[in-house]
């Protein structure tokens, strides 16, 4: 039948978020059902390991239905919500609801003619045996939408997967495509789409090609392999890598790929087999821990990292801040402030702790940078996170000082944007305020060096052959072997370091 109006219901499922990030927990629902929704607008908040952020709707119509509850962790290309959209005639549906639209067939090479129907039906089925197979291919362009799939991200227009673009020339849609009917996949491909279906089959040692799906075709679901690790469990041990526990323990199956995340599981009897103590509870490692723990592994795996320290003696630093205070209480940069702006003048100097590695077709190459993004540590209660000054080489000390208390603050709140949190050469970390002295820091992946800054204390200090009380820190730099020696070590840190033993005459020639 032919409509002038017609009602399409759209499904958007959660986009790729870049980074390499697969899934993302739910924060809090924006919009409700019933609830109508403009194209661009922030449906839901949801937290990924790198930020808070804000999911806008490629579609403007009313919401029809959410898909999950807020906890529940969502993956990549999983339903997130159904938006009933209201499009200009020129279709005509057929009872199935297939989209029927006249002038929009195509013609293959060898003449037989394809409708858009059946190209988008062998696209799908392409993807989906890809899929199985553990390869994912790139995902076509949209059909519709603005493009901007996640605030902050900037995605260019019309870039995400499982949708196809109109045919030029083509009538628009006006009612949903139905979806085709499945193809028979090969026979020795194992019927599961999901990553994490894959990795937890590998946590419970459970072997997928064994296990008949319940999904559509025989998709291997979660639940399916949940339910035959539980099984081959020894009795009275419940397997939960994860923080994943059996059904019985409270944890809801996932179908389309939602599940739900308690912050910690308790089982209440339940022994650990390794050391016979009980088990008192169990915390998914997921969100800025999950991407901390990886992150931390990724370096300590591929970086041949050495570490070199000094102890510094910083009295005249601190009595230099401690005058411009009296003079201007309002605007007088801290001290790790100082401490950045001489980090910074460093790698001016020694450019080659500037840099990362990147590997290319014939091996791997030194990337040296024509600025400096200064990331710094900031703790905060959803986890330790690495905010970037971007071009803080043409920052002052009161400028980076401004960043440094904008960014962090941003941080804390959980407001810092993806672009906020990446993008550094070179890390700055305050452990200091932890009251420690020094710590063997870990790179932060893929940057090339690390400065750390103890805290700053009362020590025993020769001056002029005389002891002396003074204001002592220890630095403490780890760097990447590969891209510079000791001695260009050496030589950055002992330049930090008389910088902030005599900080006027490097400030002069900042």
């Amino acid at each position: 039948m032919s409509a002038q109006n017609s009602t399409a219901q759209r499904t958007f499922r959660l986009p790729d978020l870049g980074e390499g990030l697969t899934e993302a927990e739910l924060v809090r629902w924006l919009v409700a059902a019933g609830d109508t929704v403009a194209v661009d607008q922030p449906i839901a908040e949801v937290e990924t390991a790198k930020a808070v952020v804000e999911v806008p709707t490629p579609y403007a119509g009313t919401v029809s239905e959410l898909h999950g509850e807020p906890g529940a962790t969502i993956d990549v290309g999983a339903p997130l919500i159904t938006i009933a959209e209201v499009t200009p005639g020129g279709a005509e549906v057929t009872p199935g609801g297939a989209e029927v639209t006249p002038g929009s067939a195509e013609v293959t090479p060898g003449g037989a003619e394809v409708t858009p129907s059946a190209a988008r039906a062998a696209a799908r089925e392409a993807y989906r045996d890809e899929e199985r197979a553990g390869a994912r291919p790139p995902a076509p362009a949209e059909a519709s939408g603005s493009g901007n799939v996640l605030i902050g991200y900037g995605t260019p227009g019309g870039a995400a997967g499982g949708r196809t673009r109109r045919r030029k020339g083509a009538a628009p849609s006006s009612a949903p495509v139905a979806e085709p009917a499945r193809t028979t996949p090969p026979a020795d491909a194992v019927r599961v789409v999901s990553p994490l279906v894959r990795r937890l089959a590998r946590d419970l040692n459970v072997q997928l090609a064994r296990i008949s799906g319940s999904g559509p075709d025989g998709l291997i679901m979660r639940r399916d392999v949940e339910s035959a690790g539980v099984t081959s469990a020894p009795q009275g041990v419940t397997s939960a890598p994860q923080g994943v526990t059996s059904a019985a323990a409270g944890v809801t199956s996932a179908a389309q790929g939602v599940t739900s995340a308690p912050q910690g599981v308790t089982s209440a009897g339940e022994a650990d087999a390794r050391t016979g103590l009980a088990v008192a509870s169990r915390t998914p490692v997921k969100g800025v821990r999950k991407a901390v723990a990886q992150a931390m592994v990724r370096s300590r795996t591929e970086i041949p990292e050495a570490t070199v320290w000094v102890d510094v003696d910083a009295t005249a630093l601190v009595d230099l801040r401690h005058g411009l205070k009296r003079r201007d209480p309002g605007s007088t940069p801290s001290l790790l402030a100082f401490i950045a702006r001489f980090v910074v003048a460093g790698l001016q100097k020694f450019p080659e702790l500037n840099t990362r590695i990147e590997e290319t077709d014939d091996g791997q190459e030194i990337v040296q940078f024509g600025g400096v993004n200064l990331g710094f540590a900031a703790q905060t209660d959803r986890g330790l996170v690495v905010p970037a000054i971007r071009n803080a080489h043409a920052l002052s000390a009161r400028g980076l000082d401004s960043e440094l208390r904008r960014l962090t603050a941003l941080a804390r709140e959980g407001k810092a944007t993806p672009a906020d949190l990446t993008g550094g050469t070179f890390t700055l970390n305050n452990y200091g305020v932890f009251g420690v002295d020094g710590s063997a820091a870990i790179i932060n992946h893929p940057e090339a060096a690390i400065l750390g800054v103890g805290r700053i204390i009362d020590r025993p200090w020769a001056v002029d052959g005389q002891l002396d009380v003074r204001k002592v820190v220890q630095l403490t730099l780890t760097f990447d072997h590969r891209v510079c020696d000791g001695g260009t070590a050496g030589g950055f840190l002992r330049f930090v370091a008389d910088a902030v033993e005599q900080p006027g005459s490097v400030l002069a020639d900042l």
